[in-house]
């Protein structure tokens, strides 16, 4: 979650008696459901075809299906198939349950299918129903192991039906797990109103949730808005309210991770972190912890991302990092990325390196053996606590029919402060857990950096060399945990002025169209990139470029291409406004020393800070470390 300035300091507001009751004694039931026939979103933004795809005359709400007679309706939909696959993989569960009910004016067929992980689809079971009543139909998890779903069709063959409290139920577990959720907010005091709003509405959803954590680390509080008063009185002794200083999405998490897990009935509850500014699924919240209770031993259960602005793409099924690339997100084998998800499916199983905390499923277990997060206080906090508990043998899983939607990234311009977090912060993960070659990471850094300075993104290229620094001064700077060097931050990008957005109308003039067309007509062999480079560092540092003017999209603004320009307007990604880039050579000449000296310095003192590192981490991820960090008695 992003956390643009550190806020002030507000008093701390330890509700330990109120967590200490919150969570309940582990309860028995007979039946667990595991998936509810979900029909509509409760979002007029999404596709009805991400729940339900009907053919004929058909209406549907929330839990119920009419079709009159003719009509067919199937849930091989995103939020209606069972991930069978997973299942068979990561639970023993061998059978589970279809259960609904029916009303006929004449008979209908209610028809189990199947997919594998090719894809190809087969019957399971049909069923030919008449009048009213319930139906429970037992469908075997097997034949799923590397992939494939399970879901169900209506047709009214005699008559209308209406189909509802639709359910995928299993035999429970001796003993349910308690669960409360945790959303860290920051000046996001409406967003985050109407998300936990949204969850508690949703008593089904709510049922097995014993408390909502809202850990609150801004100066526009949640708890200041009108419509919040409504959503505390239907949560009722459920909701916990803290404030705290504003110490990142790492420290806000880390709040309720904290308070929830020292707190009474804890050693088996499961921990469901959540951002504040993303269109919530209260149905994922329910499987991701269904999901969990039923796994052979504790695993984190990880939602899906889903695009905000377009609700049925899928940002990535499940990923992985690339730590000699201090690439946080690499697709996993299997996993699919922007996919339309009403034409594509996830059949083949895939597996995870890590899920984000915009809605994921963390057990007790996992947080007594691996600790806390470390205070990185923005970025790579979920990736790095990931890593950690993968290399301790716990398990990550990203449930393909459990999401949520959330901003999009490609509208956040890489231009940005946040990115002095993903390299510093990279660099760290790396350091930890990666090979950490001297000699190549350094390599990969001041190639990078290169690229930054020839396209005149000279603020970006000080960013990335901040955060090499900052990197090799050691753990130390992390003591406050990571508000000082916002303000350092600000200060830095201040002094270039390409960093600055300005409205496209206030931009200069226009382009020669023909010049505008060369520079997206070349895109270098990958092979040649590097002699690319070393040619546009000589012709910026000689002046041997295109003083024409030009304006460059924000997809055609690659590094080979800008490069060519002794200045350009380039469209912000967010495409609100414009930057405007000019060649400066000295400033130029500067940070290609200050990134020379850097890069060698990480070459050389690379395996001293992996070593420091690893040595820091037990202190930096311990629960007294937060608690000083939340001025708390532990």
């Amino acid at each position: 979650m992003e956390q643009a300035t550190a806020g002030d300091t507000t008093a701390i507001e330890s509700n330990t008696d109120a967590l200490d009751g919150a969570l309940s004694e582990p309860v028995h039931r007979d039946r667990l459901i595991v998936q509810r026939g979900v029909f509509a979103s409760l979002s007029p933004r999404v596709p009805g075809k991400m729940y339900v795809v009907t053919k004929g005359d058909a209406a549907t709400d929330r839990y119920g299906l009419q079709l009159a007679d003719g009509a067919t309706a199937h849930t091989n939909t995103y939020f209606g198939r069972f991930p069978a696959s997973f299942w068979q993989r990561w639970t023993d569960v061998k059978t589970v349950n279809l259960q609904l009910t029916y009303g006929c004016s004449g008979s209908a067929r209610i028809v189990v299918h199947a997919s594998d992980a090719r894809g190809r689809e087969r019957v399971v079971t049909v069923e030919t129903v008449s009048g009213s009543g319930e139906l429970d139909l037992e469908v075997p998890i097997e034949r799923f192991v590397d992939g494939g779903a399970i879901w169900f069709a209506a047709e009214a063959s005699n008559g209308s039906v209406l189909v509802s409290d639709a359910r995928w139920t299993v035999a429970a577990p001796e003993h349910l797990r308690p669960a409360a959720v945790v959303i860290c907010t920051f000046n996001r005091a409406d967003d985050c109103t109407v998300t936990v709003g949204t969850l508690a509405s949703d008593d089904g959803a709510m049922a097995d949730i014993d408390a909502v954590c809202i850990v609150d680390q801004g100066t526009d509080q949640v708890r200041s808005r009108p419509a919040f008063d409504e959503v505390a009185e239907k949560l009722g002794s459920k909701l916990i309210y803290l404030t705290q200083p504003n110490l990142g999405g790492a420290g806000g998490f880390s709040r309720g991770m904290y308070e929830i897990t020292r707190s009474a009935n804890s050693a088996h509850a499961n921990v469901i972190v959540m951002d504040d500014d993303i269109l919530c699924e209260p149905e994922s919240v329910l499987r991701l912890n269904a999901f969990a209770n039923m796994t052979v031993q504790p695993t984190i259960v990880g939602a899906q991302m889903l695009s905000l602005s377009n609700p049925q793409v899928l940002h990535v099924s499940a990923e992985r990092e690339v730590l000699d690339e201090i690439k946080a997100g690499a697709l996993t084998p299997g996993a699919k990325m922007g996919v339309d998800l009403t034409k594509k499916k996830q059949d083949p199983r895939f597996d995870a390196g890590w899920n984000g905390w915009w809605t994921c499923l963390l057990p007790a277990e996992i947080i007594a053996d691996c600790g806390l997060p470390i205070p990185l206080f923005f970025q790579w906090d979920d990736i790095e606590y990931g890593i950690r508990a993968r290399f301790a043998g716990h398990p990550t899983v990203t449930l393909p029919n459990a999401g949520v939607w959330h901003a999009d990234f490609y509208l956040k311009d890489y231009d940005d402060w946040a990115r002095y977090f993903s390299i510093r912060n990279g660099l760290v993960v790396s350091a930890i857990y990666g090979r950490f070659d001297g000699p190549g990471i350094s390599k990969y850094l001041f190639r990078k950096i290169s690229e930054l300075i020839v396209s005149m993104q000279y603020g970006l290229a000080a960013t990335f060399i901040k955060a090499a620094e900052d990197f090799l001064a050691g753990p130390d700077f992390l003591y406050d945990g990571g508000q000082s060097v916002l303000k350092e931050l600000r200060e830095l990008r201040d002094r270039y002025p390409e960093t600055k957005p300005l409205p496209a109308s206030q931009v200069g003039k226009e382009s020669d169209p023909h010049t505008q067309m060369s520079v997206w007509d070349f895109e270098p062999d990958k092979k040649r990139e590097g002699l690319v480079l070393l040619k546009r560092a000589v012709q910026q540092l000689a002046g041997r470029v295109d003083r024409r003017p030009v304006t460059v999209p924000a997809d055609y603004a690659d590094w080979w291409h800008v490069s060519l320009f002794g200045g350009a307007v380039v469209t912000d990604a967010s495409q609100n406004a414009v930057r405007v880039r000019r060649r400066d050579k000295d400033t130029a000449l500067d940070l290609a020393k200050r990134a020379a000296k850097v890069c060698w310095q990480l070459r050389k003192e690379a395996p001293r800070m992996k070593t420091v590192w690893q040595e820091a981490m037990p202190k930096l991820t311990s629960r007294e470390n937060w608690a000083r960090l939340y001025g708390i008695d532990d």
